[in-house]
């Protein structure tokens, strides 16, 4: 398979995990803001597959795309260790309020209230043991593969095999 073609490929990738996404938001499965962060390297390298096919540049547009779908891939590692509780997430999705003891009550009502209700540090939604952030950890491995498998092939005609 050519360069081009595997860059598409991988975009397409990207699209089909926003697509996913997408559909378990409209199943009733409201996205956190790691979550939503993890999204945007996915829709940087769609863009990027646009790209590649527009001005036929694979090399250059393959390592946009791997380093795209890489950011990817970290945000999701940093969001499953969230998760499982490795580490700790952002304060204002994982649970904390700040320190209650020092706080007047008008305070507390007011963070309470800005306090998103998806958080981010519980797993919405697993198969097989992994969160949907881990599956997007692992997806987005194996496109980061494909994208350097197409700057590794490199350019070739547009469409060619």
């Amino acid at each position: 398979m050519s360069g081009t073609r595997l860059g598409l490929l991988a975009g397409a990738g990207s699209a089909a995990l926003l697509i996913a996404a997408l559909g378990f938001q409209a199943a009733g499965y409201a996205p956190c803001e790691l979550c939503i962060l993890q999204r945007w390297p996915h829709v940087a390298a769609v863009l990027i597959a646009a790209l590649l096919w527009l001005t036929g540049r694979v090399r250059v547009m393959a390592v946009l795309g791997m380093i795209a779908v890489g950011v990817a891939m970290g945000l999701a590692i940093y969001h499953s260790g969230v998760e499982i509780g490795w580490w700790p997430g952002p304060q204002h999705c994982s649970g904390g309020v700040g320190n209650l003891a020092t706080m007047s009550t008008q305070d507390l009502m007011a963070r309470l209230q800005e306090a998103p209700v998806v958080r981010c540090d519980e797993v919405a939604w697993s198969f097989l043991g992994l969160s949907m952030a881990g599956w997007n950890a692992f997806w987005s491995a194996a496109l980061a593969v494909i994208w350097g498998l197409a700057a590794i092939r490199g350019g070739g005609s547009r469409f060619g095999a």
